[in-house]
Parts: structure tokens; sequence; C-alpha cells
């Protein structure tokens, strides 16, 4: 039986267009996006997860809620970028190579209460 781990981010996060936008405008505004980003990613990593050993790959799987579907999905999971990124720095992977992650699945849905992003992390059999 594989291993699964859970995080819940609250709210909403940018998206390619957001990104795309903020690094036409000046270089260091993409950089300051994609760090508040990761930040805000960060808070709701469990401590008990940082620096855990874990049976690699990984299959993440990502579900997406959304306040409306105004967004293009592709739009929407960009920001598996920054996710991935705050959990390399955070240590619960030590690389987002494909040495680690075996793959992804994305499902998009709609909660106008209350925007998240549920991550599960599958470990490796």
């Amino acid at each position: 039986m594989a291993i699964v781990h859970k995080i819940i981010v609250y709210g909403k996060l940018d998206g390619l267009n957001d990104y795309t936008a903020a690094n036409r405008t000046k270089s260091y505004i993409g950089a300051k996006m994609k760090q508040k980003n990761e930040k805000l990613i960060a808070a709701y990593i469990p401590y008990r997860m940082r620096g855990q050993k874990m049976k690699y790959p990984v299959t993440l799987t990502f579900h997406w809620f959304e306040k409306n579907r105004r967004r293009d999905p592709d739009n929407i999971c960009f920001a598996k970028k920054f996710i991935l990124d705050a959990l390399v720095a955070k240590q619960v992977f030590p690389n987002d190579s494909q040495k680690y992650i075996k793959g992804f699945r994305d499902f998009f849905h709609v909660d106008k209460e209350h925007p998240r992003i549920e991550i599960m992390i599958e470990e490796g059999d």
C-alpha cells in the first residue's frame, strides 16, 4: 500500500499569464512574484514532512479549486512550478528532477467560498 502525504494551500496562486506579465515589466518583478508564491506555499508545508525520508520517485496529484472557471487549466497549473520549488526549498524533496518526480495528475474544480490547492504526494513503490 502506497503512502500518501497531503498538503493544502489555501487561496489562489499566480498563474502563467500573471508571471509572464510580471517578467515583461521589470526583471526583478517576476522574481519577487515567484518568491511571494513560494513563501505562501511554504507556510502550509507541515514541519513533519521537512527532511522526511520518502520512497522515490513520487507521483503528485493536484486538485485546483478556483472561485470560478475564468482561468484556463494550463494557466492555473503553471503554479506547480512554485509548489515544487517550495517543496525543494523546504527539504521535502532533495530535487525536483525526474529521479524524484515520476509524474503529475491535475484536476480542476470550482469552490466559490474556499479556493485552494490540494496536493497529494504518493510515494513510489
